[in-house]
């Protein structure tokens, strides 16, 4: 079991002083087990409101399992909650039978009188579908990730013909349904707790004071602060060797890798780049790199001008050194990226070439659209470090002088993480710096929440982008489960993307994670979110 040393205290003190910054110590009795130090706070702790890489890795596969799960090695999908699972001949159901004897969490709040049954899937999925669901608008109503699958049209019910027994019925073909539910997204809940919850007139408390039936049990939030969770000692899999899990929230870089480098964290995602050679070199830091389904972009806000046009979106991109920015940003941990998919994708398209960094030729086309002495615009730079983007700040610095040589006057825009997402889902950006990370291993899930009409309706997709054209190549390729005929679809898509351009592929980054060690057991996953339940923590040498 770990006890955070204070023998550094000295140091950690220095630290402070000098404004790396400690926060308020987090009590006594979590100092055991492990310290994740996060980038951000959640948004909620229930996944299917969010679409945000820091909310899932808090929450999801910490406390939540799904139906079925993604094979990290082979992509494969393998049982989870469900044992197994049958596709009807023409794909218009899907019966999951039910794993025996699954246990929801118990907690001060809530002790489940029954283990899991056909009830929660129909409950957890229902809430999503039905606006008339008792559930449904709790939290403002917004499912982002189902709303741009378009999940509410395409499930036309639900039946639970037995305790362990639940069927899909989808009104049309749809070759992503698995993989959308093997998603960070598709968790299980509670329907007994939203019973209590209803009861009681508190319903709210489904989404802040979760009940799974993953690893790791809630037992406390302090606002910006830390999380604090328990094991789960009656999960169905392999039960946590940590007593306890604690996720300390820290914005600040710097003062993330402090903590690591003075044992207050035991796990950092994202250190930065320009310290991983450093870090590396350490006995008592490991650090671990794996490539990943991801990709960075920089997207224009095509629902307003001049970023309606396709000849401004193009001249701006011709304008940015893309080369420079996987250097100085990158540190080269990265692929330049042509499309949105990444080359590991089966859907990637290999001969996309995207424009090529040429200032003047950017200039002669904003000259032909109207605006030969430039415009004025905004580029909104997310504030926290993701494996698709380790700098947002730094990158928009670049951009904001590679548009100065075409006369074009940027403005950086950069607020808290949470108000952030707020005000970019109003639409107020002119671009943004964001990006993607996949779950799964379709390339639906990359073009359907980013720039489907239905990703506009959900706040997923930034470019504010519906075209017809391109909603009718994705929706073809949902209809059959022929790869090869579902890539010509997808290679379409590609050509289409990089012929309208409105967003800009940067880069595909590496995932890179710096852990103290003496923890054992941790595993990158190139699909999904951070997993810790399987971590342990070796005796120090001469330790009884």
């Amino acid at each position: 079991m770990l006890k955070l040393s204070l023998k550094n205290a000295p140091l950690i003190s220095l630290l402070c002083w000098l404004g790396t910054g400690c926060q308020p110590e987090m009590p006594a009795e979590v100092r055991s087990g492990l310290v994740y130090c996060s980038e951000g706070a959640p948004e909620t702790f229930n996944p299917q409101l969010v679409t945000s890489g820091t909310t899932i890795d808090a929450t999801s596969r910490q406390l939540f399992d799904r139906l079925l799960d993604i094979d990290p090695i082979s992509g494969d999908f393998v049982p989870a909650l469900a044992t197994h699972w049958e596709v009807r001949e023409d794909g218009l159901s899907y019966t999951f039978y039910l794993r025996p004897g699954v246990q929801f969490h118990t907690t001060d709040y809530f002790r489940p009188s029954r283990p899991l049954r056909a009830s929660d899937v129909r409950f957890s999925f229902e809430r999503i579908m039905q606006i008339e669901h008792p559930f449904h608008r709790i939290g403002g109503g917004d499912y982002p990730y189902f709303q741009t699958v378009d999940w509410g049209n395409r499930v036309s019910r639900i039946a639970t013909p037995a305790e362990d027994q639940v069927v899909f019925y989808l009104r049309q073909r749809d070759s992503s349904f698995l993989s959308n539910l093997a998603t960070d997204f598709a968790v299980i809940h509670s329907a007994e707790y939203a019973e209590q919850l209803l009861q009681q007139h508190q319903p709210q408390r489904l989404d802040s004071h979760p009940i799974g039936t993953g690893p790791f049990r809630f037992r406390e939030y302090r606002k910006d602060g830390f999380i604090r969770y328990y094991r789960h000692n009656d999960y169905w899999g392999t039960p946590s060797q940590l007593e306890q899990l604690v996720i300390d929230i820290e914005p600040n870089n710097a003062k993330r890798m402090a903590r690591l480098l003075t044992h207050e964290c035991d796990i950092i995602a994202y250190p930065r780049m320009s310290e991983l050679e450093l870090i590396s070199q350490r006995p008592d830091i490991k650090v671990q790199q794996q490539s990943s389904l991801n990709v960075g972009f920089w997207a224009f806000n095509t629902s307003r001008p001049p970023f309606n046009d396709a000849r401004v979106r193009r001249a701006l991109a011709m304008a940015i050194n893309r080369d420079a920015i996987l250097q100085s940003v990158y540190f080269e941990q990265a692929q330049n990226a042509s499309t949105l998919l990444p080359p590991r994708s089966w859907g990637h398209h290999p001969e996309i070439a995207l424009p090529s960094y040429d200032p003047d030729a950017a200039r002669q086309l904003l000259s032909e659209a109207g605006f030969p002495y430039g415009f004025a615009m905004t580029i909104w730079a997310m504030p926290v470090q993701r494996l698709y983007n380790p700098n947002a700040t730094r990158m928009a610095e670049m951009m904001q002088a590679d548009l100065a040589r075409i006369g074009v006057r940027a403005t950086i825009v950069s607020l808290e993480w949470n108000a952030f997402r707020r005000q970019l889902r109003l639409g107020e950006h002119d671009s943004v710096l964001l990006g993607w990370n996949a779950d799964n291993t379709d390339p639906d899930n990359f073009f359907r929440p980013l720039l489907s009409c239905n990703g506009v309706e959900s706040g997923t997709n930034r470019a504010m982008w519906c075209d017809p054209a391109f909603d009718a190549l994705l929706g073809q390729a949902l209809l059959t489960d022929d790869r090869s005929i579902r890539r010509s679809y997808y290679w379409a898509a590609q050509e289409y993307l990089a012929e309208h351009l409105p967003l800009l592929p940067l880069a595909h980054g590496k995932r890179f994670q710096a852990i103290n060690a003496r923890v054992g057991g941790i595993t990158m996953n190139p699909y999904g979110g951070i997993d810790l339940s399987g971590a342990f923590l070796r005796q120090p040498e001469g330790a009884p």
